[in-house]
């Protein structure tokens, strides 16, 4: 048995969500449903745009893997996350709440000085999220937060697609998944945005490596891995780098494959308000499932039950208690 059920590298992002009308987005020359980089004086300037709206979720631990990781952790598998927060109140706030939530993690002493990464979320009527990131001190990302006998003590690496974006930040991706190979620990990597597979993809492609035991991709990403409009066309060709994968496809579901067969899940039906960390808390609950010891078909359906419980509600994750309702509703 191996100590950590996941261990994950991804960037430490202070979440900030607010509603928003489509013409909002437009005014601000917001590109909808992705995740734009942006500086500090941009996101300041969104800010001051959006005074007086109704901000439902702040400072709380955001960031794609992180959201996963605390997901796993919850439903009670236990985790490790290795991240970059500065030395200052975001950073305390942050490992905090990885610690409320069960998560341990690489800062257990100083920190350094810095601005600790925030991502402004807007939400539109449809549901739809829309990321204005500032890395902050995430944009250092390196080698140095890695923490290699943690990786070896865990049943799987799950890395976050967004390190793409940062030479250090891939160049640890890598690291840690060489690591993982040799300490024969599974690989998991999540596309996570269509724009970092269309305008980072030779980055992605380093960081899986020649073969991924595991990916996860919606179905825009895995379109633009295929490079195709064609579902059948990019599973085909998620097949030549990974040797199992999931694609949520929002209300229609998802899809498994497991290396044999290849699985539809159906969605469960709900009204959805918020789609932020949806595919973070289907990728949580399925690591969850199969480190559990079930099976693809069996994780998919349970992450599909908890990734549509998330987007019925504001904000990328579930209270702690709803965890183990799942769990029971599920499993009984």
């Amino acid at each position: 048995m191996k100590k950590y059920k996941v261990y994950a590298l991804g960037a430490a992002l202070v979440d900030t969500e607010i509603k928003v009308e489509d013409h909002e987005l437009r005014i601000m020359g917001v590109e909808k449903g992705l995740m734009t980089l942006v500086d500090q004086s941009r996101q300041t300037e969104l800010l001051d745009h959006l005074q007086g709206h109704l901000v439902k979720a702040s400072h709380a631990s955001g960031g794609s893997a992180a959201n996963t990781v605390i997901a796993t952790a919850q439903f009670g598998g236990p985790t490790y996350f290795s991240c970059k927060v500065a030395q200052d109140t975001d950073g305390d706030l942050y490992l905090a709440d990885l610690e409320s939530a069960g998560v341990d993690h690489n800062h257990k002493g100083l920190r350094d000085d810095g601005i600790t990464g925030k991502c402004l979320v807007l939400i539109t009527p449809d549901a739809e999220r829309s990321m204005n990131s500032f890395l902050g001190i995430s944009e250092t990302l390196s080698v140095n937060e890695l923490d290699p006998a943690a990786i070896a003590a865990s049943e799987y690496l799950y890395i976050e697609g967004y390190l793409v974006t940062s030479d250090s930040g891939r160049a640890a991706a890598i690291r840690a998944r060489e690591i993982a190979e040799t300490e024969g620990v599974k690989t998991a990597l999540s596309l996570s945005d269509p724009g970092m597979v269309e305008f980072f993809r030779e980055g992605l492609q380093q960081m899986a490596g020649e073969r991924l035991d595991l990916l996860f991709a919606n179905e825009a990403e895995a379109l633009g891995w295929g490079e195709t409009d064609n579902l059948d066309i990019a599973i085909e060709r998620l097949k030549q780098v990974a040797d199992a994968f999931t694609i949520t496809r929002g209300a229609q579901g998802a899809l498994t494959w497991d290396g044999d067969e290849l699985t539809e899940i159906p969605p469960h039906q709900v009204h959805a308000v918020d789609t932020n960390g949806a595919g973070d808390m289907f990728a949580g609950a399925f690591l969850y499932a199969i480190t559990a010891g079930e099976n693809f078909a069996t994780a998919g359906k349970f992450a599909s039950l908890a990734a549509g419980t998330v987007v019925a509600q504001y904000g990328p994750r579930l209270p702690a208690e709803a965890h183990h309702g799942l769990k029971s509703e599920f499993f009984g």
